[in-house]
């Protein structure tokens, strides 16, 4: 079997991967898929294993900026990973993962992240279980019921506004000190704002884009840098009120909105959840961001069967919000610290507490700086987009 780039003549036999692996690809979508397909064609964001001629599997590394802690850095969004039926149990979706991290190295990227139809596979090439995606169902009374406060400008918005809501998600989840979200880039952000039946609205300091689904609506991405902000954006959301009986919102898992509700008890959440893998580890610490009073100097031990480079013993310190990641010799003095395979280390990463690594076999060895580990790379990652 040959692993290569997919082209844009490739797009028929790529579509057809997708189909089988995924179900039926709606006609009125196929066009806006192939459009889409295009720049991660072009740009050696498609790789293909091939039989012969025959495409037997693939998978995509979309470009991504992900927050660590109120940080952005570059994020390889791994999607579209596809096996032929014929060709299952046959290594290839372990193969075209593999060129998948090898190739988000090739890009730049030190960190990676995907949503998981399956786990085992992901976790044979390194990634862990890391946060989710959380859908609350709110009803739509209980938004109207947020009153404005202050007269808030909010505007409807289109596929101009992209450079600025790029902007402003750069700014609010710095602001937030969030651990998680991603943001598309520019060109991408472009379409999704074009899309006919989305209701677009900008702000200042927040926008949201929401539709119907079905008989009720659904909020993809509300985000609001102020309480005024966020009671402005969510009244009118609420304002279908009379129409729509509920609300599916996508939401961080301390949204505002959570605590601006007058009413709050049992909650309806749907989680789906996605997994995360650390590529480069001195990359990924240093770009990482950390809590300003954190401070933690210790060595790990790290095993990463598919990429070497990360294999070893590493000194971890963080001080002042950064933190450096420096790989140590092995006759270094230092005394012996935790160790993990990359799989243990990304969860770390990710803020999964010592605690549980330790009892789910992710980490072992000495545990005098547990306390400093948890405190350093603390999170409550959630993404508010699906890919």
């Amino acid at each position: 079997m040959e692993i290569r780039d997919l082209t844009p003549d490739d797009q028929d036999a790529l579509l057809d991967v997708r189909r089988r692996s995924f179900g039926p690809v709606p006609p009125a979508e196929v066009e806006s898929w192939r459009a889409l397909a295009v720049p991660d064609l072009n740009e050696g964001r498609y790789l293909g294993v091939f039989d012969g001629g025959r495409l037997a599997g693939s998978a995509r590394v979309r470009g991504f900026t992900q927050w660590w802690h109120g940080r952005p850095q570059p994020l390889a969004g791994v999607a579209g990973v596809t096996v032929n039926p014929e060709y299952r149990g046959r290594g290839v979706g372990t193969a075209v993962m593999r060129a998948a991290v090898g190739r988000a190295t090739d890009l730049g990227d030190a960190v990676s992240a995907l949503y998981p139809a399956t786990t085992p596979l992901y976790r044979a090439t390194g990634y862990e279980h890391a946060g989710a995606q959380h859908l609350v169902t709110i009803p739509t009374e209980a938004l109207r019921a947020i009153k404005p406060a202050g007269d808030v400008p909010v505007r409807r918005m289109d596929a101009g506004d992209a450079a600025e809501v790029v902007a402003l998600l750069h700014r609010l989840h710095g602001q937030a000190r969030a651990s998680g979200p991603i943001s598309w880039d520019e060109r991408t952000w472009a379409r999704r704002l074009a899309r006919e039946d989305d209701f677009l609205y900008l702000a200042p300091d927040g926008y949201a884009v929401y539709r119907w689904d079905g008989d009720r609506m659904r909020v993809d991405n509300l985000v609001a840098g102020s309480q005024e902000t966020a009671r402005a954006l969510w009244s009118l959301v609420g304002s279908a009120s009379s129409v729509a009986k509920t609300v599916t919102a996508v939401l961080a898992p301390d949204d505002p909105v959570r605590w601006l509700l007058r009413e709050r008890s049992v909650e309806e959440v749907t989680m789906v959840r996605w997994m995360f893998r650390v590529i480069d580890v001195a990359a990924a610490v240093e770009r990482r961001g950390f809590p300003a009073g954190a401070t933690l100097d210790t060595t790990v031990e790290v095993e990463d069967p598919v990429r070497p480079g990360n294999t070893g013993r590493w000194r971890l310190t963080v001080s002042g919000g950064r933190g450096e990641a420096k790989a140590l010799s092995a006759d270094a003095g230092a005394g012996a610290g935790p160790a993990l395979r990359i799989n243990g280390l990304s969860a770390l990463y990710a803020g999964i507490p010592t605690a549980t690594l330790r009892r789910t076999g992710l980490l072992s060895g000495d545990n005098s700086h547990d306390e400093a580990l948890d405190t350093a790379f603390a999170a409550q990652p959630y993404m508010l987009d699906y890919f």
